[in-house]
C-alpha cells in the first residue's frame, strides 16, 4: 500500500516556470567563479501527512544561472521519481492567499429606525475591499560518494554522501564550485545524522533547447519521521538576517515549531484610513517592530485556515488541481480536509542555532492577521444617534492612531499628522475620553 501511495504522490508533481527574480531554497549556494550570491528570503511549500513530505523550494537567488548550484541535506538517497521541477506560480498563489490583509468596512448611517438597524449593521460588517501584503586541508575524494545522478529537465542533480564535511566541501571545490568553508561544522552535523546531500546545477544547453528563460524551483518528495527544514546551511554565505516563509499544508490542522518560540500576529489591528494607500510599508514596519520587540528567532503564525474557503479573501484558495500539483495526495478520499499554516521568521546564526523542527497539531481554529479600517459615515447629523456618533469620532481617531503606533512602533504624533488630526480640540486640563468602539453601536441598537 505504501508503494502505491508513494507512486501516486509523485505523479502529482507538476512542472512550470518561475518569475524573473530566480529563487531557490534555504540551503547554501555554491558558485563557480567569484559570484557573490546572497540568500535573504526563502519560501517553502510543505505538504505533510504521516512521514511523507513534498517540499517545493523557492528563494531569492540573484545571479547568473550558469553559476547557480543548490545544496540541501535530505534524509535518504532520493529516487529519480522523487525529484521534479516545481510550479513557482503555486508558491506565489499560496503567498497571496495566506498573506496578512487589510480589510475595509463602512460605518452605517446612525439615523435609521430600530427596525432597520439589523440590516444596516449587517451591511456595515461586509468587507468592501481588501489588500494584501504581500519573505540564502583536503582529503581523499573516495570519502565522497555519488549515490545517484539524474537529469531533471534543465537541472543536473547529484545525491552525495560523505564521511566528513572537509571531504565533501573539498570535493565540491575540486569540481569547480566556490564553497563557503564556514559551512563545515553545519555539514558535519548533518553527516552525523546520516543525511545525504542533494546538489542541483543548471545545464545551460538543455535550458536553452527547452526555451526556458528563468530558473525554476525544485520539488522533492521523501518519507522520514523527521519533520524539519535545514535552515542552517542558508546562513553559511548569508548577507545579513534571513526571512523564511513556510506554507505548511496538512490534513490535520495547524503546524507549529517544536524547538523555537512561536507567536501569533495580531488578528485585528484597528487603523486609520490612510493605511489603505500605504499598507505594504505599514506591514513591513509592523514586522520590523515585532522583531525589535521580541528578538530574532521567533516564528510567527500569520495565517491558519481550512483551504476550502477564506473570509475575507485577498485571493481565492488553490484549486484541487493546484493542490495536487503541490503534492496533496489525499484529495480523492471521502471528504478530504486540507489545512494551510503560514509561518514567518527572521533569523540569523545566533538566533537559529538549530534547524527548524515542525509539528502538526489537531487545532483547526481559523486564524488570520489583518488590519481593519472603518470608514467614517459622512452624512448630516439629523438625529440624536448621529450626534452621539459624531461626538465619538475624536476619541475613536485617537484610538486608531495609538493602535497603529503601537503596532508599527511609529511615534503617535507621526500617525496623527498622517491622519490630518490632532488633539487641539481639547481644552487645558482636559484629557481624551477613553474610546469604546461598542458604545455608540450599543446606543444605536437600544434606540
Amino acid at each position: 500500500m505504501r508503494s502505491r501511495v508513494s507512486a501516486s504522490l509523485l505523479a502529482l508533481l507538476a512542472v512550470c516556470a518561475l518569475p524573473e527574480a530566480a529563487r531557490a531554497f534555504c540551503g547554501f549556494y555554491v558558485a563557480s567563479g567569484d559570484a557573490k550570491l546572497f540568500n535573504h528570503r526563502s519560501e517553502v511549500a510543505l505538504v505533510r501527512d504521516g512521514d511523507r513530505t513534498v517540499m517545493t523550494m523557492a528563494s531569492d537567488y540573484q545571479g547568473d544561472p550558469k553559476e547557480f548550484a543548490l545544496v540541501v541535506p535530505v534524509p535518504v538517497v532520493l529516487k529519480r521519481g522523487q525529484i521534479h521541477v516545481g510550479d513557482s506560480t503555486l508558491v506565489a498563489k499560496l503567498d497571496a492567499y495566506s498573506a496578512p490583509r487589510l480589510v475595509e468596512y463602512n460605518d452605517p448611517d446612525p439615523c435609521p429606525v430600530a427596525s432597520q438597524n439589523t440590516s444596516m449593521l449587517r451591511a456595515g460588517a461586509v468587507a468592501k475591499s481588501m489588500e494584501m501584503l504581500e519573505v540564502r586541508a583536503e582529503k581523499r575524494f573516495d570519502a565522497v560518494r555519488i549515490e545517484a545522478r539524474y537529469q531533471v529537465d534543465e537541472y543536473d542533480v547529484l545525491i552525495l554522501s560523505a564521511d566528513d564535511s572537509t571531504a565533501l566541501l573539498a570535493w565540491l571545490k575540486a569540481h569547480g564550485y566556490r564553497v563557503p568553508m564556514q559551512a563545515s561544522k553545519v555539514v558535519e552535523s548533518y553527516l552525523k545524522q546520516g543525511m545525504k546531500f542533494f546538489v542541483a546545477k543548471v545545464d545551460l544547453s538543455r535550458r536553452a533547447a527547452a526555451g526556458i528563460a528563468t530558473l525554476r524551483p525544485l520539488q522533492i518528495a521523501n518519507e522520514s519521521p523527521r519533520f524539519m527544514l535545514p535552515v542552517r546551511l542558508g546562513m553559511a554565505n548569508a548577507d545579513g538576517p534571513q526571512e523564511l516563509f513556510v506554507y505548511a499544508i496538512t490534513r490535520t490542522g495547524r503546524v507549529e515549531p517544536a524547538n523555537y518560540r512561536s507567536l501569533k500576529l495580531p488578528d485585528a489591528v484597528e487603523a486609520p484610513a490612510f493605511v489603505k494607500g500605504d499598507f505594504a510599508n505599514v506591514w513591513r514596519s509592523a514586522f520590523d517592530h515585532l522583531v525589535e520587540k521580541n528578538g530574532m528567532g521567533v516564528v510567527y503564525t500569520e495565517y491558519a485556515w481550512d483551504m476550502r474557503w477564506c473570509d475575507p479573501c485577498p485571493s481565492q484558495p488553490l484549486s484541487r488541481e493546484e493542490q495536487r500539483a503541490l503534492g496533496v495526495w489525499w484529495l480523492d478520499e471521502p471528504d478530504p480536509t486540507v489545512f494551510v499554516t503560514r509561518l514567518h521568521a527572521r533569523y540569523d546564526k545566533a538566533s537559529f542555532p538549530e534547524d527548524l523542527v515542525l509539528q502538526e497539531t489537531a487545532d483547526r481554529t481559523n486564524f488570520q492577521a489583518k488590519v481593519v479600517v472603518r470608514n467614517e459615515w459622512q452624512g448630516e447629523a439629523k438625529c440624536d444617534n448621529a450626534n452621539a456618533y459624531m461626538r465619538s469620532l475624536p476619541g475613536r481617531r485617537e484610538h486608531e492612531a495609538r493602535s497603529l503606533a503601537e503596532f508599527t512602533g511609529w511615534p503617535v504624533e507621526r500617525v496623527r499628522t498622517q491622519m490630518g488630526v490632532s488633539t487641539a480640540w481639547l481644552k487645558p486640563g482636559e484629557s481624551m475620553t477613553p474610546y469604546n468602539p461598542a458604545d455608540w453601536w450599543e446606543r444605536l441598537w437600544k434606540n
